[in-house]
This record gives structure tokens, sequence and C-alpha cells, in this order.
């Protein structure tokens, strides 16, 4: 099914340029309030957002096209994508908004849906929203005295720690334990300090100081060197890295190495297992996990289902198989007995319950197994479809021939940016890397 506003995450691009613009914004935000009536209450809906400065112009457009078909609002200001998902059931709203473009820079800008119950929307409702917003919605405006409603609301960010902290045991405690946090000048920078702090860590923080530009700028999840020195600088026992909006995690150990969403996922999963908490024997993930990953849970007893990528697609799966562990490889990790979505302070907690327990350094509580060799590349297109062209094809063909049974090649578009993402992975790194190259510079002629 072609979108024409809607990605693997809701609606993203560059801030006041097609789509995100006050126009598109607006008529969303009509078109979610009329495609989720249901009966004669008022319904309603909560708004949060991140810190970038494009998030104010977004806000206001949204908030005029709810009010504009008779939805009230709450405003929560800048607070996490989980946050979100969680108001929108404690709050008995009829859908929520994140006004977020997760970890892409500051001049991007993006729109996540939630339902009434806390998850992001099905691809069947997302076309039907864009269905909505094409049309001329002048006639099923509310009356004057119909109008909606919009108040920002208080104390949302302490409602989040409180929730945070309860996902973990009453008596853990994080004393005697100093914690990097890096917020990436996002949408955590209060509540994640504040709930490791209140949890007895020595707390030292990292982009927390937003300004609306610096947003994930060389810092957060997709930059985790200023975390990684902060470590080594203050000679902490964990760094905690989050991205824009707090939806995502990457751990960093006492020796300054990245520990990517894999191993976690693997860490929380043989937690869950060994206590009896694991509602299936396995976890979800997207084909760009690890081999490694799948190899080291199969030594366990344990399976992997894999999905296409996207932390919605993770959730589908784990709620029709049953499944209370999944995530990516990026580090949304969802933890269904407590999320609806990725969560990355929730995550991060998991991970430091299981390190106070065994006592033992970050850096052997989260190396569960030694990944398989696995190359990506990413090749910017100006449009067309490269991956139809039959020389491409052709050199994919001829790449999964040579990889046999000894590696696996995932080649797919992104979701948010006009790339072709090219992922290689196995046993032997040469010819991994080979194929790989092969098949970008294929790409890469037929999109010239």
């Amino acid at each position: 099914m072609t979108r024409k506003y809607f990605g693997t995450d809701g609606i993203r691009g560059t801030a006041n340029r097609w789509p995100i613009t006050p126009e598109i914004a607006m008529k969303t935000a009509m078109s979610v309030g009329l495609a989720f009536r249901h009966g004669r209450h008022r319904h309603r809906a909560v708004i949060g957002k991140d810190t970038r400065l494009s998030g104010y112009m977004i806000e206001y457009a949204m908030v005029a096209g709810f009010t504009a078909v008779g939805v009230d609002v709450f405003m929560t200001g800048p607070i996490p994508t989980p946050a979100v998902a969680m108001l929108t059931r404690s709050l008995r709203c009829d859908f929520g908004v994140m006004i977020s473009a997760s970890h892409n820079g500051y001049a991007d800008n993006g729109i996540k849906l939630f339902g009434r119950d806390g998850y992001k929307l099905s691809d069947e409702i997302e076309a039907e929203i864009e269905h909505l917003i094409e049309q001329d919605l002048s006639s099923k405006l509310a009356g004057s005295a119909d109008l909606g409603r919009t108040k920002r609301i208080d104390g949302v960010q302490d409602r989040y720690i409180e929730f945070a902290k309860r996902t973990l045991p009453r008596n853990l405690s994080l004393d005697e334990l100093r914690v990097v946090i890096d917020c990436g000048n996002g949408a955590a920078y209060k509540v994640a300090p504040e709930a490791l702090w209140e949890l007895g860590a020595d707390v030292v923080r990292v982009g927390v100081e937003p300004d609306g530009f610096n947003i994930n700028r060389d810092c957060g999840s997709t930059a985790p060197e200023a975390c990684a020195r902060k470590v080594h600088e203050t000679r902490a026992d964990i760094g905690i890295c989050l991205d824009g909006d707090a939806d995502r995690v990457i751990i960093i150990d006492e020796k300054g190495q990245v520990v990517d969403g894999d191993q976690l996922m693997a860490v929380v999963a043989e937690s869950f297992h060994e206590d009896g908490r694991l509602a299936q024997p396995g976890i979800v993930a997207t084909v760009m996990s690890n081999l490694g990953l799948e190899r080291h849970l199969q030594g366990r007893g344990l399976t992997l289902e894999r999905t296409k990528v996207g932390d919605r697609y993770v959730v589908e799966c784990m709620r029709e198989r049953g499944f209370n562990v999944g995530g990516e490889q990026s580090g949304h990790i969802v933890l269904s007995d407590y999320t609806t979505t990725g969560d990355g302070l929730v995550a991060a907690l998991q991970v430091l319950s299981v390190v106070k327990r065994l006592g033992r350094p970050v850096s052997e509580v989260c190396h569960r197994f030694d990944p398989v060799p696995q190359i990506l590349k990413n090749i910017r297109i100006r449009g067309g479809r490269p991956l139809d062209d039959d020389s491409v094809k052709a050199t994919i063909e001829d790449a999964t021939r040579r990889l046999g049974n000894y590696g696996r090649l995932v080649i797919r578009p992104s979701g948010t940016e006009p790339l072709i993402r090219v992922m290689g992975e196995g046993d032997d790194e040469t010819l991994v890397r080979r194929v790989v190259d092969d098949i970008a510079d294929s790409i890469g002629r037929a999109a010239a």
C-alpha cells in the first residue's frame, strides 16, 4: 500500500515544508478527530512534544484542527513519547499525539498518533486518515456551540516519573551507582534525571539544556560519544543515552563501550525468563536485529520472531502472539507488561535492576553474545524506484547466492528519509562487505 503522508512512524519531514506544515498538521488533527468519532460524548486528545522550535507551530495548528471538529485538547508541553501513550489511557482520551521527529535533527519534525488504548495506529486507520486529509472537511466542522476546549495540564511529568519508578521492585535502590544520563536535549531532559535521582543514583546529567535547536546534536542515542566521554571522565558505572523523544535507549558500559538494543533485549529476556515473567519462550525483533542475537536465544531455548522495521510492527506481532518483550537494534525496547510503545527510560531501569541484582559490571552484564559482522550502507536517492531496476535485482540475487546459508541481506527503502538501506551480515566479514558494496554501487548507478 502506497501512502502519501505516513511513513514507518507517523508523518515526518522538514518543518514548515510539506508535509510538516501548519495546514497539514491542522487537517491531520481534523481527520483524526473525525475518524475516531464514536458516540455522543466529548472527545478528548492529549498532545505532547519534544523540544524542537517547530513544535510550537505544529502544536497550535493541531489544537486548531481538533477544536474545529469538537475535540477537547490537553496540552502537556515537552514529555517523552511513552508518556503520551500512558497519558492517553490514564486521562481517558480518545487519541494521543506526540510531536517529534525522534532521533532526527532540529530542522525536522513529525506527528505520531496513538489510539485510546495507547497503541500506535494500524495501517488501515492511517489510510483512512490520509483519505480524510485529502477531502474538503468544511461540511463536517463542529457548530459554534460544539467547538472543542483546550487547556494545558500540569503534573504530567511527575505522573510519568512515578509510572517509570513503579516498573521496578519496591525495595530496589540504585544507590552506589553513578549513572550518566544523556537526554539528547530532548523530551526527557527533566523526567529521566529526576527519576534516576529519586531511585537513589548518583546522577551525572548530559544533554539537558534544550534551546530549540540542539536536540540530538552531538548527543543522545545517535551520538553516544559524548556520554562515553562523560562516563570515562566521571568514572561512572553506566551511561544511558536517550533519543529526542526518549522512546529508544543505548547503554554505555563502564569501559565506554556502546551496548545496542540487541544486547539489551537479550539482558531483559533472560532476566524475565529466569524469573518466570517471560510470557512466551522468545522475543520479537525486526529484520535488522543481529543474527548473533537469534543464535544466542536459540542456545537458551528461546525464539526470535522477526518483523519489518518499525517498533509499531514489533508491537503488533507481540500483541498477536502474546510476547511481552520486543524491540529494535536501534534501542526501541518494548516491555508490554508496562508500556504500549518503546520506552527508553523504562528499558534502562530494567537493565539497571539486573546490574544491581547480579552485582557485576555493566560490561559483563550487557555482553550476552558476540555479534555476527553486520554492514549497513545508506544510499541517498533523488526519486524513482531503483530497487525495480533489472541490474539491481540481478546484483541482489547474486549476492544472496554468494552468502548462502551463512548470512543474510535486508534491502529496504527508509520510511523517514530518501534513502535505500542495504544491510548484510554473516560469519565472513570480508564477503559481507563485498556483497553490500556491490549492491550499494548497483543502486547508486540505477538512482543516478
